[in-house]
């Protein structure tokens, strides 16, 4: 117990000194370990497609996600532990802000006792937020979580992009986006506020620079309608101004949605795009969210003249909601098939009724479509999967 509270008094040090505020990740994590009295700790992030965990420094070899223990604690973020090469033992801690998922953290000891699993939980825990407040304006992270160059359009959208996963005690939504290096024009947002969960799925007309450009200006202005508290059909109403005025000779598609998250109710506006499925009792309902098709948003709905409408639904708690793009159920596999409405919604439930947390589901489905033989993306593939579980008090 002595030892435990002198590894605590040492942390407290450490974060009390404003010098250390502007350390660099790898210093920091060896001085946090070292203030906790843990022998020895390496992070290793996820990379941009949740394929592998890359350590932050070069001392180690990148993990395979699929293959290694490190990845079955990215995979279900839980703990693990197994004997060390190079003797003790070795825990592998997953790197969770809040609901997104960023890597694992191995902490080596030569036995790992309560008081040493509870520090490293407590490092893992100090870790993320570090990760989370620093890698926004630090290339090294990025440099790090890449394989190979990106496309400018891709380099654009991805700077909007939310984190993948979100979520509370009462909703959890996720979302996967390819090819991670070759984005033209789809794109996906989710936000929470007290009472609500917004979540959109955008896909811009082509797949070149303009194509971005749309997007990018479709994202912006959802946004900014939705921080002046703007409902719904004003929010749409933003991007079709946004676009009739800044890119007259483009337009989007997309889903826009509002939950509310003490009824369940789900309100949304379908501006030309795949109708949403509703999950629901490990059953797909192909025609709950279906409705007479509303125009894509920028100056063809100006031109129409139609008023935007907002549909309504409640859920009920378990059921899921999956929003996506046709580059999902347009993949091909080398015969020529298409991936199919049929086979994605049955991926999803498989997934659900073996227990897969929901942004793992969306990680191995969208592998799953990218890695069958001679498969090919004739578009953008994105998916937002969205799912609530309690109503909020």
């Amino acid at each position: 117990m002595a030892a435990a509270e002198d590894g605590d008094g040492r942390l407290e040090e450490y974060l009390a000194d404003p010098a250390n505020r502007a350390l660099d990740l790898t210093t920091a994590v060896a001085r946090c370990t070292e203030a906790l009295g843990l022998q020895h700790s390496a992070v290793y992030l996820a990379d941009i497609q949740q394929r592998r965990l890359v350590p932050l420094t070069d001392v180690a070899s990148p993990l395979l996600v699929d293959e290694s223990l490190a990845g079955w604690t990215y995979r279900t973020q839980s703990l693990r532990v197994e004997e060390s090469e190079s003797g003790g033992m070795t825990a592998w801690v997953p790197l969770v802000d809040g609901a997104e998922r960023l890597g694992v953290l191995a902490v080596h000891a030569d036995s790992l006792t309560p008081a040493v699993l509870r520090r490293a939980k407590a490092l893992a825990t100090l870790l993320a937020m570090m990760i989370t407040s620093t890698r926004a304006y630090q290339d090294s992270f990025v440099r790090l979580t890449r394989t190979k160059p990106m496309r400018l359009p891709a380099e654009m959208l991805r700077a909007f992009l939310p984190p993948r996963t979100i979520g509370t005690a009462h909703v959890v939504s996720t979302a996967v986006l390819e090819p991670a290096y070759e984005l033209g024009g789809d794109a996906f947002d989710h936000s929470l506020t007290e009472t609500t969960l917004h979540a959109t799925v955008l896909d811009a007309m082509g797949h070149n620079l303009a194509s971005g450009l749309t997007t990018a200006v479709s994202l912006a202005a959802s946004r900014n309608a939705r921080r002046t508290g703007a409902d719904l059909p004003d929010l749409v109403r933003s991007v079709d101004d946004a676009l009739a005025q800044w890119l007259p000779d483009q337009f989007c598609t997309g889903v826009l949605a509002q939950l509310d998250l003490a009824s369940g109710v789900l309100r949304w506006c379908n501006c030309g795009h795949p109708t949403p499925l509703l999950i629901r009792d490990m059953r797909p309902d192909v025609d709950a969210m279906r409705r007479e098709p509303e125009p894509p948003m920028g100056l063809p709905s100006r031109l129409a003249g139609l008023k935007r409408r907002t549909h309504k639904i409640a859920l009920k708690p378990g059921d899921r909601v999956l929003m996506y793009s046709d580059g999902v159920t347009e993949a091909r596999a080398v015969d020529g098939a298409e991936f199919g409405l049929e086979q994605f919604a049955d991926y999803i439930i498989r997934a659900t009724a073996a227990g897969e947390l929901a942004p793992e589901t969306l990680r191995r489905l969208i592998h799953s479509i990218l890695d069958s033989s001679g498969s090919r993306l004739r578009d953008d593939a994105t998916i937002l999967m969205f799912e609530w579980s309690s109503p909020a008090r």
